[in-house]
């Protein structure tokens, strides 16, 4: 007597479709797509980068093993997630901000921003501007100290501030500057000269990175083309730095229309500081953004109009890292007032 095969049917629930693609490949993507921009910085600042890219990626790795020991969770070091917040805590630090800080931002930023909310996939904002803004409020004078790119012998010596001992007071850069005979350093960002000075630097210079800033910053065209990179791969969604962009321009627009003396154009705004960086590889981070169509165009508008607004009207030259920051914050509730009606269901009739 032949037996007839039982057949079963799983009821799930959505994405019934998935793509063959884990966390672990787009991590190990994210940090391809920023290898370019760490080079870059490499060659343009030299060894100090380089030690600060590996002390904040080390002490990332390490808090990361820590905090998975202490909670009894699985090392969660090999899915790249951990390296990428090395990576863009380094490229979001100034040139020759001082290693032991630069350790501290990567503890603060796994420790704080990640494990205290139960790892990957928990954490409500982004680990590395978690670590970021802690050394801005920590160490305010270091975090706002800059040093001139291609200075000679960049790559056999160390920033001065590099190797500054802990709680030690800060070292000053400007005979260094002066030995290396810099011309035309002014120890300002674009934007701080805008916003102080009312000097608008070339957009040839923001494009090629010829400009003080972070360490990652400064080049705009490199940064966006890697960010095309993982957009191509779909590993990215374009619309959050589209929305971003959006946002600066409705803001900018006007008010440089209004008075140009005074306000800077929207191209200005959106290629210089670390819009870029943080439009490509910190908004977009997917843990903390949301993921319904409108909610990601909604995001991206509150981003672009907050760092204008602080940029402006605020009392920092920078406001991308506190853009984002808040934006993660509300990023729930922004998927919440989004989410798009369930097929086949009616309204809510309102109350007359």
């Amino acid at each position: 007597m032949s037996t007839k095969q039982k057949k079963v049917v799983e009821i799930r629930t959505s994405p019934h479709l998935k793509k063959a693609i884990s966390v672990e490949q787009i991590m190990r993507n994210v940090v391809y797509a920023l290898l370019p921009v760490c080079a870059w910085s490499v060659y343009q600042f030299g060894i100090s980068v380089l030690a600060l890219i590996l002390v904040t990626t080390l002490t990332c790795i390490l808090t990361e093993s820590l905090f998975c020991k202490l909670s009894n969770r699985p090392n969660s070091v090999g899915d790249f997630s951990i390296v990428i917040t090395g990576l863009l805590l380094a490229l979001t630090l100034p040139p020759g901000f001082p290693l032991w800080m630069a350790a501290v931002a990567g503890f603060v930023a796994v420790g704080l921003g990640k494990s205290l909310f139960g790892g990957l996939g928990y954490n409500v904002m982004n680990p590395a501007l978690v670590g970021r803004a802690f050394v801005q409020a920590a160490f305010p004078v270091a975090i706002t100290t800059w040093t001139p790119g291609f200075a000679a012998g960049r790559f056999v010596e160390f920033i001065p501030s590099t190797l500054a001992l802990p709680f030690m007071s800060p070292v000053d850069t400007s005979d260094w500057v002066t030995q290396k005979a810099v011309d035309g350093f002014t120890g300002a960002t674009p934007l701080a000269l805008q916003k102080f000075e009312k000097v608008t630097v070339d957009s040839i210079d923001l494009l090629t990175g010829a400009v003080a800033g972070s360490a990652g910053e400064t080049s705009a065209l490199l940064i966006f083309v890697c960010g095309l990179y993982l957009a191509f791969r779909k590993m990215m969604d374009w619309r959050i730095p589209a929305a971003i962009f959006a946002g600066v321009f409705i803001v900018c627009m006007p008010l440089n229309l209004y008075n140009p003396a005074l306000f800077p154009t929207p191209l200005f705004m959106i290629l210089s500081g670390g819009l870029m960086l943080g439009a490509m590889f910190m908004a977009t981070d997917m843990v903390v953004s949301p993921m319904t169509p409108r909610g990601v165009w909604l995001y991206g508008l509150v981003i672009g109009v907050l760092t204008v607004l602080i940029r402006l009207f605020g009392g920092l030259t920078e406001g991308v890292m506190y853009a984002i920051l808040v934006a993660n914050a509300l990023s729930p509730l922004i998927a919440s007032v989004s989410q798009p009606r369930i097929y086949g269901a009616r309204k809510e009739e309102t109350e007359s």
